[in-house]
């Protein structure tokens, strides 16, 4: 990737994973993609589409990368990265 886009991915994929920012961003993406006011006006055929096409992939790719790991948290728990790998042994039949 260029210097351009590759910093824009940078601060796209940092600011969407905010939880703050993360819903006015994805609200601004989707505006951005129906809106025909666009860095390559969509009226062109195939370059007017293209930074569309862009700007839906980082939103497309970031929104799974947030699910999956959504998914993999509530499958695994929130507490079970506090639990040690060390095992003790407890006695319930005390004699």
């Amino acid at each position: 990737m260029n210097q351009p886009v590759q910093s824009f991915y940078d601060w796209y994929q940092k600011t969407i994973k905010h939880p703050k920012y993360r819903w006015v961003l994805v609200g601004a993406t989707l505006l951005y993609l129906i809106s025909p006011i666009d860095i390559s006006p969509d009226f062109i055929p195939i370059v007017g589409w293209i930074d569309d096409a862009v700007v839906a992939s980082f939103l497309v790719a970031e929104l799974s990368q947030i699910f999956m790991q959504m998914l993999t948290s509530k499958r695994t728990g929130p507490t079970s990265a506090n639990f040690s790998t060390a095992h003790t042994t407890v006695d319930v039949n005390p004699e």
